[in-house]
């Protein structure tokens, strides 16, 4: 393979329930030209791939409380083998809510403050630390993106001294604002602890959101702000010390 032909691949993981693999792997193989392999989540291995997806949807029906079955799936070995050694991993939306119950990020997504599932358009600030996380490269500091949300568990907790680390560390990397990039108590749209809306690992390669940067990959959906988590993520990968020996 040249280099001129080297294309990310990325595996996105399938749980019962789940169904926003299918716009991921849209987008991967469709829009940004990746290879795509989507995985049921009774595999063991992950096979040769650069970066893996958990994406949004109902896992095992959300039964006992969101992501709490799925954790347990043998994929999720897998996974956490991945992003241990330093692997770009993203949990969106319900893939979110699995990273926490997996342990793979801290804290806990809950029902919203007001109890309504909530399917709209929303105002993000990005706040990104000096060393960018793998998939916000591309992003600065300050900036206001808009990606939908699609949850009705999607409250963001955690214990204050979990908060303050977190604050400390530069892993909030996602806040809800309005249009103005405000972070107010009127843009957040669950209740979100310090309007939390994403947030990455202490190596900044797992990232979670409740967003869904996939559905705000094409003009004609409304956005392409997705885009450009997908895009850092792609230079993130060519520029590690592994990206030559990949595209041989």
């Amino acid at each position: 393979m040249t280099m001129a032909a080297w294309r990310p691949r990325v595996v996105v993981a399938v749980f019962p329930g789940t169904w926003s693999e299918r716009d991921f792997a849209h987008v991967a193989e469709n829009v940004l030209g990746w290879e795509c392999r989507t995985l049921w989540h009774l595999e063991a291995e992950l096979g040769a791939c650069d970066a893996v997806v958990l994406p949004g949807g109902f896992a095992h029906g959300d039964h006992l409380r969101t992501g709490a079955i799925a954790r347990f799936s043998p994929i999720m070995r897998a996974v956490e083998a991945f992003a241990a050694a330093g692997g770009p991993v993203i949990g969106s939306c319900n893939g979110f809510q699995v990273l926490t119950e997996a342990g793979l990020l801290p804290g806990a997504l809950m029902r919203n403050d007001h109890l309504q599932f909530r399917c709209d358009w929303q105002s993000l600030r990005v706040e990104r630390p000096e060393r960018a996380p793998a998939w916000l490269g591309d992003l600065a500091n300050g900036d206001v993106i808009r990606l939908p949300i699609s949850h009705g568990e999607g409250r963001y907790v955690a214990d204050a001294a979990t908060l303050d680390g977190l604050e400390r560390e530069g892993r909030v990397v996602l806040r809800y604002a309005n249009v103005a990039g405000e972070v107010t108590d009127e843009a957040n749209p669950n209740g979100s602890q310090r309007s939390i809306a994403g947030l990455v690992n202490e190596r900044g390669n797992v990232l979670g959101l409740m967003p869904h940067p996939e559905r705000a990959a094409e003009a004609e959906l409304g956005g392409t702000d997705g885009l450009r988590l997908f895009r850092s993520l792609e230079r993130w990968l060519q520029e590690q010390p592994a990206a030559t020996e990949r595209r041989l």
